[in-house]
């Protein structure tokens, strides 16, 4: 009797490690997915953002030369 029973508990255990092991392996996919997810819209709202600032800068740099050529 000792012998079935320890090998129900070793196949339980078998199990349980199996499945644990599937259930991590797809958290840390949908986590991977997640974050990479995050990362392409902070990219492109930081991709905005730069341009707006960068077409400011040129606004202010063109408004800035002609104060100066007024004022030669």
């Amino acid at each position: 009797m000792g012998y079935v029973l320890r090998v129900r508990l070793a196949s339980f255990f078998t199990g349980a490690a199996t499945a644990s092991f599937a259930g991590l392996y797809i958290l840390h996919r949908d986590y991977k997915l997640a974050h990479q997810s995050l990362t392409q819209q902070v990219n492109g709202l930081y991709e905005s953002l730069d341009s707006r600032i960068s077409s400011l800068e040129k606004l202010k740099q063109t408004e800035t030369s002609k104060q100066v050529e007024a004022t030669e």
